[in-house]
């Protein structure tokens, strides 16, 4: 539970908190909301937690074995708080178990589809996966793209921070959608 973690800390776990905290500030930040179109509910927060987490354990798994460690961290630190979330949302006991499971599963299938969108050319697969996953659209659309030319430009501004900052438990992130850049996207027709 994610009291055993806050009160019975072991080595490293601040460093995994802080980014923890990181992703999640980011992930509340209302311009993908307002003006990104990521849906305003439990499930469109969900997705951009799971967004924010994959490019910080993208970043640290580049870093090798403590890169790996810190990760591993970071996410028992987030499947923690998604247990006690549920459960303050009166999911029941039994039934906790088996939702996490299930959103560790889908998380897993997020990564490697997040994956294989950043490590294609263009915006292409990974707008085709955040429309699915975000936006529950079987097509591309413009807001896909826009959250895949966001969370592309995360992934070099983290690639180009030291490693030593990351491992301290601080990230820097991209600004999310403003209002003007949205609104020009979709002009565009991108």
């Amino acid at each position: 539970m994610i009291w055993k973690r806050i009160f019975a800390r072991n080595r490293g776990e601040d460093e995994a908190f802080s980014l923890y905290r990181a992703v999640v500030a980011q992930s509340r930040l209302p311009g993908f909301y307002l003006h990104g179109g990521v849906p305003d509910t439990v499930e469109g927060r969900f997705e951009m937690v799971c967004l924010h987490a994959f490019l910080v354990l993208r970043r640290l798994r580049a870093g090798g074995a403590e890169g790996r460690a810190l990760g591993q961290r970071l996410f028992d630190i987030l499947f923690d708080d998604m247990d006690q979330t549920l459960r303050e949302m009166g999911v029941g006991d039994l039934s906790v178990g088996k939702k996490i499971k299930a959103m560790a599963s889908s998380f897993y299938g997020r990564i490697g589809a997040y994956e294989e969108g950043l490590r294609a050319d263009g915006e292409a697969l990974l707008a085709e996966a955040l429309a699915r996953n975000v936006f529950g659209e079987t097509e591309t659309t413009a807001q896909a793209v826009g959250l895949a030319s966001y969370a592309r430009r995360c992934d070099l501004t983290l690639a180009a921070q030291p490693f030593e900052e990351i491992t301290a438990g601080r990230v820097d992130f991209m600004p999310p959608p403003e209002e003007a850049g949205a609104a020009a996207g979709l002009a565009a027709g991108i």
